[in-house]
């Protein structure tokens, strides 16, 4: 069926299709020239996508090529059919938050970043603990030696956080998940935070250094005394799902809820 549209392709997707009546543009002005991008990949290439086209208020679809695909939720072989009731109007819209993150020394800013699923404090490739302190809206948490501790958003609930043993949080919520990484006191469990707290987390004495990323972006190193600053990013993400999505339908399908019980019912069949 012929929209009357126009296609428009990044750079680096068009040297990959062989589509010579397309409009191609730099990646990251994309967002400035697209009503709707069409992210074909895993969960890995919406991030990606998110975090470059969140401030232009672009909406995102995706189709899932990878492994799991909470947020590439369209499989390939309905694609045609799905972006076609999308195109036509039929969709839900799925508004969500990102974080964002300051690196400071001595008060000043010296690393920042952006995240739709998480920002993560980690001991990098060392097997040694690290010795941080957390507040939250300026009021003292505790002080913890663990491996790390995992910062996420309720879309990044069911990545990183959830095999850390974090709980999983419906992407309506406005609502922050800290959860500890293999914690040295057993009694350290994660916490959830309202949306608009702020969090704050100083770097105390350590064998080696910390290291924190957002996303699983590149990993940069946190001196002794470093803080980390971690709020709600201005901007949300415009996610677009076609009729029928179901994020707990998601969840039985890609956490494999039910299995043991279907399972079972096939037996008896």
């Amino acid at each position: 069926m012929n929209l009357g549209l126009n296609p428009i392709f990044d750079q680096e997707t068009a040297e990959l299709v062989p589509y010579d009546h397309a409009q191609i543009v730099s990646r990251h002005l994309l967002g400035e020239v697209a009503d709707l991008v069409i992210v074909v990949g895993g969960d890995g290439s919406l991030l990606h996508a998110a975090r470059a086209l969140v401030r232009y208020n672009t909406p995102v679809i995706g189709i899932n090529r990878g492994r799991l695909g909470f947020l590439t939720d369209i499989k390939p072989s309905e694609a045609i059919f799905k972006l076609d009731q999308v195109l036509q109007g039929h969709f839900q819209l799925d508004r969500r938050f990102l974080l964002e993150m300051e690196v400071r020394t001595n008060g000043e800013v010296i690393y920042d970043a952006i995240a739709l699923n998480d920002v993560v404090l980690h001991s990098g490739k060392s097997v040694h603990m690290i010795d941080f302190e957390l507040n939250i809206d300026g009021q003292y948490v505790y002080r913890q030696h663990s491996d790390g501790l995992i910062v996420s958003t309720p879309t990044g609930s069911t990545a990183y956080a959830l095999s850390g043993g974090g709980p999983i949080l419906h992407p309506s919520m406005d609502a922050i998940a800290l959860v500890p990484m293999h914690p040295h006191t057993l009694s350290s469990r994660p916490i959830v935070v309202g949306g608009q707290s702020e969090i704050k987390i100083v770097i105390r004495e350590n064998r080696v250094l910390p290291m924190v990323s957002a996303d699983g972006q590149h990993s940069v190193s946190l001196n002794v005394g470093d803080s980390l600053h971690i709020r709600k990013h201005p901007f949300k993400l415009s996610l677009l799902h076609p009729p029928g999505y179901d994020f707990y339908m998601a969840c039985r399908t890609k956490l494999g809820w039910n299995q043991d019980f279907e399972s079972f019912q096939r037996d008896e069949s």
